[in-house]
Protein backbone atom coordinates (compact mmCIF):
# COMPACT_ATOMS: atom_id res chain seq x y z
CA UNK A 1 0.00 0.00 0.00
CA UNK A 2 0.87 3.63 -0.88
CA UNK A 3 2.76 5.09 2.23
CA UNK A 4 2.40 9.06 0.66
CA UNK A 5 -0.66 10.89 1.61
CA UNK A 6 -3.04 11.73 -1.11
CA UNK A 7 -3.20 15.27 -2.11
CA UNK A 8 -5.25 17.09 -4.46
CA UNK A 9 -3.25 18.23 -7.53
CA UNK A 10 -5.24 21.59 -8.07
CA UNK A 11 -4.94 22.72 -4.38
CA UNK A 12 -3.11 25.99 -3.83
CA UNK A 13 -0.33 24.27 -2.56
CA UNK A 14 0.29 21.88 -5.25
CA UNK A 15 -0.64 24.75 -7.84
CA UNK A 16 2.12 27.24 -6.45
CA UNK A 17 4.48 24.38 -5.97
CA UNK A 18 4.42 20.06 -6.40
CA UNK A 19 8.10 19.26 -6.77
CA UNK A 20 8.25 18.16 -3.14
CA UNK A 21 5.17 16.24 -3.40
CA UNK A 22 6.58 14.64 -6.87
CA UNK A 23 9.80 13.61 -5.25
CA UNK A 24 8.32 11.91 -2.08
CA UNK A 25 6.07 9.99 -5.06
CA UNK A 26 8.99 9.25 -7.18
CA UNK A 27 10.89 7.91 -4.25
CA UNK A 28 7.66 5.93 -2.27
CA UNK A 29 4.72 5.42 -4.26
CA UNK A 30 6.04 6.15 -8.21
CA UNK A 31 2.09 4.10 -9.30
CA UNK A 32 -0.08 6.32 -6.81
CA UNK A 33 -3.66 6.17 -7.28
CA UNK A 34 -4.76 9.50 -6.28
CA UNK A 35 -8.61 9.58 -5.51
CA UNK A 36 -8.96 12.96 -5.50
CA UNK A 37 -7.81 12.72 -9.16
CA UNK A 38 -9.34 9.31 -9.79
CA UNK A 39 -6.39 8.42 -11.59
CA UNK A 40 -3.09 7.14 -11.11
CA UNK A 41 0.07 8.93 -11.32
CA UNK A 42 3.12 7.74 -12.83
CA UNK A 43 5.96 9.82 -11.67
CA UNK A 44 9.66 8.54 -12.54
CA UNK A 45 11.14 9.23 -15.96
CA UNK A 46 11.47 5.47 -17.53
CA UNK A 47 7.96 4.89 -16.04
CA UNK A 48 6.47 7.70 -18.03
CA UNK A 49 8.71 7.19 -21.07
CA UNK A 50 7.38 3.67 -21.34
CA UNK A 51 4.28 4.34 -21.12
CA UNK A 52 4.04 6.87 -23.77
CA UNK A 53 5.08 3.53 -25.97
CA UNK A 54 2.33 1.32 -24.22
CA UNK A 55 -0.50 -0.08 -26.20
CA UNK A 56 -2.49 -0.78 -23.01
CA UNK A 57 -2.51 2.77 -22.57
CA UNK A 58 -5.11 5.02 -25.11
CA UNK A 59 -5.07 8.31 -26.18
CA UNK A 60 -8.92 8.07 -27.07
CA UNK A 61 -9.83 8.85 -23.47
CA UNK A 62 -12.52 11.22 -24.65
CA UNK A 63 -14.97 8.39 -26.13
CA UNK A 64 -14.85 6.34 -22.81
CA UNK A 65 -15.67 9.07 -20.68
CA UNK A 66 -18.81 10.03 -23.26
CA UNK A 67 -19.70 6.24 -22.95
CA UNK A 68 -19.72 6.57 -19.10
CA UNK A 69 -21.42 9.69 -18.49
CA UNK A 70 -25.19 9.62 -17.09
CA UNK A 71 -27.80 11.15 -19.66
CA UNK A 72 -27.70 14.30 -17.76
CA UNK A 73 -23.76 15.35 -17.69
CA UNK A 74 -24.25 13.92 -21.39
CA UNK A 75 -26.29 16.76 -22.11
CA UNK A 76 -24.46 19.45 -20.96
CA UNK A 77 -20.91 18.13 -21.80
CA UNK A 78 -21.51 15.54 -24.66
CA UNK A 79 -21.53 18.25 -27.61
CA UNK A 80 -17.80 19.47 -26.43
CA UNK A 81 -16.39 16.25 -26.31
CA UNK A 82 -17.78 15.31 -29.17
CA UNK A 83 -16.18 18.15 -30.90
CA UNK A 84 -12.69 16.72 -28.91
CA UNK A 85 -12.79 13.60 -29.93
CA UNK A 86 -11.96 14.47 -33.40
CA UNK A 87 -8.77 15.93 -32.43
CA UNK A 88 -5.16 13.71 -33.36
CA UNK A 89 -4.14 14.06 -29.87
CA UNK A 90 -6.66 11.73 -28.66
CA UNK A 91 -6.77 9.02 -31.00
CA UNK A 92 -4.75 6.35 -30.92
CA UNK A 93 -3.18 4.47 -34.17
CA UNK A 94 -4.01 3.68 -37.10
CA UNK A 95 -6.10 6.69 -37.03
CA UNK A 96 -3.86 9.08 -35.34
CA UNK A 97 -0.91 7.39 -37.61
CA UNK A 98 -3.11 8.33 -40.73
CA UNK A 99 -4.11 12.07 -39.47
CA UNK A 100 -0.07 12.73 -38.40
CA UNK A 101 1.23 11.72 -41.94
CA UNK A 102 -1.43 13.77 -43.73
CA UNK A 103 -1.00 16.82 -41.50
CA UNK A 104 2.99 16.52 -40.94
CA UNK A 105 3.84 18.49 -44.47
CA UNK A 106 2.55 21.54 -42.51
CA UNK A 107 5.45 21.08 -39.83
CA UNK A 108 8.64 20.10 -41.38
CA UNK A 109 11.14 21.50 -39.74
CA UNK A 110 12.45 23.30 -42.42
CA UNK A 111 9.27 24.69 -43.51
CA UNK A 112 9.18 26.15 -39.97
CA UNK A 113 12.35 27.06 -39.71
CA UNK A 114 11.80 29.61 -42.80
CA UNK A 115 8.94 31.23 -40.32
CA UNK A 116 11.79 32.61 -38.12
CA UNK A 117 12.09 35.77 -39.96
CA UNK A 118 8.59 37.04 -39.92
CA UNK A 119 8.07 35.33 -36.41
CA UNK A 120 10.85 38.44 -35.63
CA UNK A 121 9.27 40.84 -37.21
CA UNK A 122 5.95 40.06 -34.84
CA UNK A 123 7.66 39.81 -31.85
CA UNK A 124 9.85 43.52 -32.97
CA UNK A 125 5.69 44.97 -33.74
CA UNK A 126 4.64 43.64 -30.13
CA UNK A 127 7.67 44.96 -28.71
CA UNK A 128 7.18 48.33 -29.78
CA UNK A 129 3.63 48.73 -28.77
CA UNK A 130 3.96 47.03 -25.26
CA UNK A 131 7.06 49.49 -24.98
CA UNK A 132 4.93 52.89 -26.57
CA UNK A 133 2.47 51.96 -24.27
CA UNK A 134 4.37 51.82 -21.03
CA UNK A 135 2.53 47.94 -20.94
CA UNK A 136 3.74 45.99 -17.97
CA UNK A 137 1.79 42.58 -18.42
CA UNK A 138 3.91 40.61 -20.17
CA UNK A 139 1.28 37.74 -20.73
CA UNK A 140 -1.15 40.09 -21.80
CA UNK A 141 0.82 42.10 -23.90
CA UNK A 142 3.45 39.58 -25.43
CA UNK A 143 2.99 36.34 -24.48
CA UNK A 144 -0.30 36.01 -25.37
CA UNK A 145 -1.01 37.78 -28.28
CA UNK A 146 2.52 36.26 -30.03
CA UNK A 147 1.47 32.44 -30.35
CA UNK A 148 -1.96 33.39 -31.93
CA UNK A 149 -0.25 36.13 -34.65
CA UNK A 150 1.68 33.23 -35.44
CA UNK A 151 -0.97 30.48 -35.71
CA UNK A 152 -3.12 32.97 -37.70
CA UNK A 153 -0.44 33.91 -40.26
CA UNK A 154 0.48 30.44 -40.57
CA UNK A 155 -3.47 29.96 -41.64
CA UNK A 156 -3.56 32.64 -43.91
CA UNK A 157 -5.91 34.50 -41.66
CA UNK A 158 -6.64 38.17 -41.94
CA UNK A 159 -4.46 40.28 -39.52
CA UNK A 160 -7.69 42.06 -38.37
CA UNK A 161 -9.12 39.07 -37.22
CA UNK A 162 -6.17 37.54 -34.71
CA UNK A 163 -8.16 38.78 -31.61
CA UNK A 164 -11.18 36.31 -32.17
CA UNK A 165 -8.46 33.52 -32.40
CA UNK A 166 -7.18 34.57 -29.42
CA UNK A 167 -10.73 34.58 -27.54
CA UNK A 168 -11.46 31.31 -29.24
CA UNK A 169 -8.07 29.62 -27.98
CA UNK A 170 -9.26 30.91 -24.83
CA UNK A 171 -12.28 29.31 -24.76
CA UNK A 172 -11.11 26.08 -25.91
CA UNK A 173 -8.29 25.64 -22.93
CA UNK A 174 -11.37 25.89 -20.43
CA UNK A 175 -12.06 22.30 -21.14
CA UNK A 176 -9.00 20.53 -22.76
CA UNK A 177 -6.91 22.01 -19.94
CA UNK A 178 -9.06 20.44 -16.91
CA UNK A 179 -9.57 24.14 -15.34
CA UNK A 180 -10.35 24.56 -11.77
CA UNK A 181 -11.60 27.81 -9.61
CA UNK A 182 -14.20 29.60 -10.55
CA UNK A 183 -13.48 28.85 -14.68
CA UNK A 184 -15.27 25.76 -14.36
CA UNK A 185 -18.94 26.64 -13.67
CA UNK A 186 -20.10 26.79 -17.66
CA UNK A 187 -17.24 25.97 -18.84
CA UNK A 188 -18.58 23.44 -21.48
CA UNK A 189 -21.14 25.65 -22.95
CA UNK A 190 -18.77 28.21 -23.29
CA UNK A 191 -16.30 26.28 -24.71
CA UNK A 192 -18.32 24.68 -27.00
CA UNK A 193 -20.46 28.17 -28.27
CA UNK A 194 -16.11 29.50 -29.27
CA UNK A 195 -15.28 26.48 -31.14
CA UNK A 196 -18.73 26.83 -32.74
CA UNK A 197 -17.78 30.20 -34.30
CA UNK A 198 -14.46 28.96 -34.67
CA UNK A 199 -15.73 26.26 -37.16
CA UNK A 200 -17.83 28.48 -39.13
CA UNK A 201 -14.70 31.05 -39.58
CA UNK A 202 -12.69 27.89 -40.39
CA UNK A 203 -14.99 26.32 -42.94
CA UNK A 204 -15.32 29.69 -44.64
CA UNK A 205 -11.53 30.11 -44.76
CA UNK A 206 -11.56 26.82 -46.06
CA UNK A 207 -13.62 27.49 -48.68
CA UNK A 208 -11.77 30.56 -49.75
CA UNK A 209 -8.28 28.95 -49.84
CA UNK A 210 -9.52 26.35 -52.09
CA UNK A 211 -10.61 28.88 -54.18
CA UNK A 212 -7.51 31.30 -54.35
CA UNK A 213 -4.94 28.95 -52.74
CA UNK A 214 -1.63 30.62 -51.09
CA UNK A 215 1.22 30.16 -49.16
CA UNK A 216 -0.36 29.09 -45.73
CA UNK A 217 -0.78 25.94 -43.87
CA UNK A 218 -4.66 25.29 -44.97
CA UNK A 219 -3.61 26.11 -48.83
CA UNK A 220 -0.60 23.19 -48.34
CA UNK A 221 -2.66 21.24 -46.36
CA UNK A 222 -5.64 21.15 -49.33
CA UNK A 223 -2.94 20.74 -52.49
CA UNK A 224 -1.58 17.45 -50.33
CA UNK A 225 -2.29 14.03 -50.64
CA UNK A 226 -0.11 10.60 -50.00
CA UNK A 227 0.68 8.09 -52.61
CA UNK A 228 -3.30 6.53 -52.72
CA UNK A 229 -4.58 10.20 -52.89
CA UNK A 230 -5.78 9.84 -49.13
CA UNK A 231 -5.83 13.50 -47.95
CA UNK A 232 -7.49 15.33 -45.14
CA UNK A 233 -11.35 16.33 -45.59
CA UNK A 234 -13.07 19.57 -44.35
CA UNK A 235 -14.14 18.03 -41.03
CA UNK A 236 -10.54 16.82 -40.19
CA UNK A 237 -8.50 19.92 -41.86
CA UNK A 238 -11.18 21.93 -39.02
CA UNK A 239 -10.47 19.72 -36.49
CA UNK A 240 -6.78 20.01 -36.94
CA UNK A 241 -6.87 23.89 -37.22
CA UNK A 242 -8.91 24.24 -33.68
CA UNK A 243 -6.07 21.55 -32.30
CA UNK A 244 -3.06 23.92 -33.93
CA UNK A 245 -4.67 27.03 -32.32
CA UNK A 246 -5.30 25.64 -29.08
CA UNK A 247 -2.26 23.57 -28.35
CA UNK A 248 -0.24 26.41 -30.26
CA UNK A 249 -1.30 29.22 -28.98
CA UNK A 250 -1.49 27.89 -24.95
CA UNK A 251 1.63 26.18 -25.10
CA UNK A 252 3.94 28.70 -26.59
CA UNK A 253 1.93 31.25 -24.14
CA UNK A 254 2.91 29.68 -20.95
CA UNK A 255 6.38 28.93 -22.56
CA UNK A 256 7.54 31.86 -22.71
CA UNK A 257 5.98 33.03 -19.61
CA UNK A 258 7.85 30.55 -17.76
CA UNK A 259 10.81 31.36 -19.57
CA UNK A 260 11.31 34.52 -17.67
CA UNK A 261 9.77 33.20 -14.54
CA UNK A 262 13.07 30.76 -14.32
CA UNK A 263 15.39 33.27 -15.90
CA UNK A 264 13.82 36.08 -13.18
CA UNK A 265 14.71 33.46 -10.40
CA UNK A 266 18.05 32.11 -11.54
CA UNK A 267 19.56 35.62 -11.87
CA UNK A 268 23.21 34.06 -12.61
CA UNK A 269 21.56 31.96 -15.67
CA UNK A 270 19.67 35.15 -16.78
CA UNK A 271 22.99 36.86 -17.46
CA UNK A 272 24.63 34.01 -18.46
CA UNK A 273 22.39 34.24 -21.26
CA UNK A 274 22.69 37.78 -21.95
CA UNK A 275 26.62 37.22 -22.16
CA UNK A 276 25.86 34.16 -24.47
CA UNK A 277 23.27 34.62 -26.65
CA UNK A 278 24.18 31.50 -28.37
CA UNK A 279 22.71 29.47 -25.50
CA UNK A 280 19.29 30.50 -26.37
CA UNK A 281 18.41 27.02 -27.81
CA UNK A 282 19.57 24.96 -24.64
CA UNK A 283 17.62 27.66 -22.26
CA UNK A 284 14.34 27.02 -24.34
CA UNK A 285 15.32 23.28 -23.84
CA UNK A 286 15.61 23.51 -19.98
CA UNK A 287 12.62 25.76 -19.38
CA UNK A 288 10.94 22.79 -21.15
CA UNK A 289 12.42 20.55 -18.71
CA UNK A 290 12.55 23.20 -15.49
CA UNK A 291 9.10 24.32 -15.64
CA UNK A 292 7.74 23.40 -19.00
CA UNK A 293 4.31 24.60 -20.18
CA UNK A 294 2.46 21.07 -20.31
CA UNK A 295 2.30 19.47 -16.68
CA UNK A 296 0.37 16.07 -17.50
CA UNK A 297 -0.69 14.12 -19.96
CA UNK A 298 -3.49 11.78 -19.73
CA UNK A 299 -4.14 8.02 -20.76
CA UNK A 300 -6.86 5.68 -20.66
CA UNK A 301 -6.24 1.99 -19.55
CA UNK A 302 -7.42 -0.18 -22.21
CA UNK A 303 -6.15 -3.68 -21.00
CA UNK A 304 -5.98 -4.68 -17.25
CA UNK A 305 -2.58 -5.32 -16.41
CA UNK A 306 0.31 -4.73 -13.45
CA UNK A 307 2.28 -1.47 -13.26
CA UNK A 308 5.23 -1.75 -10.48
CA UNK A 309 2.86 -4.21 -8.53
CA UNK A 310 -0.16 -2.37 -9.14
CA UNK A 311 -3.28 -3.59 -10.15
CA UNK A 312 -4.38 -1.19 -13.37
CA UNK A 313 -7.99 -2.28 -14.64
CA UNK A 314 -9.03 -0.95 -18.01
CA UNK A 315 -11.44 1.85 -17.68
CA UNK A 316 -8.51 3.37 -14.93
CA UNK A 317 -7.47 6.96 -16.10
CA UNK A 318 -2.77 7.62 -15.84
CA UNK A 319 -1.71 10.48 -15.30
CA UNK A 320 1.64 10.52 -16.97
CA UNK A 321 3.64 13.10 -14.96
CA UNK A 322 5.97 15.24 -17.52
CA UNK A 323 6.47 17.63 -14.35
CA UNK A 324 7.99 14.99 -11.94
CA UNK A 325 9.77 12.78 -14.96
CA UNK A 326 11.75 16.26 -15.79
CA UNK A 327 12.72 16.45 -12.31
CA UNK A 328 13.98 12.92 -11.64
CA UNK A 329 16.76 12.35 -9.88
CA UNK A 330 17.75 9.34 -11.17
CA UNK A 331 18.15 10.87 -14.50
CA UNK A 332 18.70 14.39 -14.25
CA UNK A 333 22.21 15.31 -12.42
CA UNK A 334 20.98 18.14 -9.94
CA UNK A 335 17.31 18.29 -11.58
CA UNK A 336 16.31 20.92 -9.53
CA UNK A 337 18.94 22.98 -10.64
CA UNK A 338 17.85 25.65 -13.72
CA UNK A 339 20.74 25.32 -15.61
CA UNK A 340 20.89 26.63 -19.37
CA UNK A 341 24.06 25.12 -20.41
CA UNK A 342 22.69 21.52 -19.40
CA UNK A 343 23.78 18.53 -22.08
CA UNK A 344 20.65 17.97 -24.71
CA UNK A 345 21.01 13.79 -23.52
CA UNK A 346 19.23 12.80 -21.37
CA UNK A 347 16.46 14.03 -23.41
CA UNK A 348 13.38 15.40 -21.66
CA UNK A 349 9.84 14.71 -21.96
CA UNK A 350 8.46 18.49 -22.01
CA UNK A 351 6.92 17.70 -25.58
CA UNK A 352 5.53 14.01 -25.13
CA UNK A 353 7.82 11.00 -26.75
CA UNK A 354 7.23 8.52 -29.52
CA UNK A 355 3.61 8.67 -31.80
CA UNK A 356 2.36 11.00 -29.68
CA UNK A 357 4.86 13.56 -29.27
CA UNK A 358 3.59 17.38 -30.01
CA UNK A 359 3.18 18.17 -34.12
CA UNK A 360 3.80 21.34 -32.93
CA UNK A 361 6.66 21.40 -31.01
CA UNK A 362 9.25 22.47 -33.37
CA UNK A 363 6.90 25.64 -34.09
CA UNK A 364 7.02 26.49 -30.05
CA UNK A 365 10.56 25.91 -30.00
CA UNK A 366 11.11 28.22 -33.02
CA UNK A 367 8.99 31.30 -31.37
CA UNK A 368 10.90 30.68 -28.06
CA UNK A 369 14.10 31.19 -29.71
CA UNK A 370 13.39 33.96 -32.10
CA UNK A 371 11.84 36.00 -29.38
CA UNK A 372 13.37 35.34 -25.80
CA UNK A 373 16.48 37.34 -27.34
CA UNK A 374 14.55 40.27 -28.87
CA UNK A 375 12.69 40.73 -24.98
CA UNK A 376 15.72 40.42 -23.28
CA UNK A 377 17.43 43.25 -25.55
CA UNK A 378 14.74 45.63 -25.99
CA UNK A 379 13.56 45.61 -22.53
CA UNK A 380 16.82 45.72 -20.77
CA UNK A 381 16.96 45.32 -17.07
CA UNK A 382 13.92 42.92 -17.06
CA UNK A 383 12.19 41.61 -13.98
CA UNK A 384 9.32 40.36 -12.58
CA UNK A 385 7.20 42.57 -10.22
CA UNK A 386 5.73 40.97 -7.22
CA UNK A 387 4.52 37.39 -6.60
CA UNK A 388 4.00 34.99 -9.79
CA UNK A 389 0.47 32.73 -9.09
CA UNK A 390 -0.37 29.43 -11.16
CA UNK A 391 -3.88 28.57 -12.57
CA UNK A 392 -5.38 26.00 -11.01
CA UNK A 393 -5.38 23.22 -14.01
CA UNK A 394 -4.31 19.87 -14.23
CA UNK A 395 -2.37 19.83 -17.87
CA UNK A 396 -0.72 23.07 -18.21
CA UNK A 397 1.62 25.14 -16.14
CA UNK A 398 0.61 28.59 -16.53
CA UNK A 399 0.54 31.64 -14.74
CA UNK A 400 -2.28 34.03 -14.18
CA UNK A 401 -0.72 36.98 -15.21
CA UNK A 402 3.18 38.54 -15.33
CA UNK A 403 3.74 41.99 -14.16
CA UNK A 404 7.49 42.72 -15.16
CA UNK A 405 9.82 46.03 -14.79
CA UNK A 406 12.06 46.58 -16.91
CA UNK A 407 14.58 49.45 -18.01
Amino acid sequence: MSTVTDQDLLSPELTRDPFAYYAELRASDPVHWAPASKAWLLTRYDDVVAAFGDPRLSSDRVRPLLDVLPAERRAEYGPMLEVISRWMVVTDPPVHTRLNRLASHAFRQQRVSAMSGWIGELVDELLDDFVAAGHDDFLAGLAYPLPAAVIARMMGVPQQDRGKFQHWSDELALVAFGAGGHDRAGRHARALAGVRELQEYLAGLIARRRREPGEDMISVLLSRSDEDGDHLDDAELMALCSLILFAGHETTTNLLCNAIVALDRHPAELARLRAEPSLVNRAVEEVLRFEGPIKILIRWVVQDHERDGRPVRAGDRVFLVLQSANRDESTFADPDRFDIGRPGKPLHVGFGRGVHACLGAQLARIEARVALPRILDRLGDIRVAGDVTWRPNIASRAVTGLRIGYA
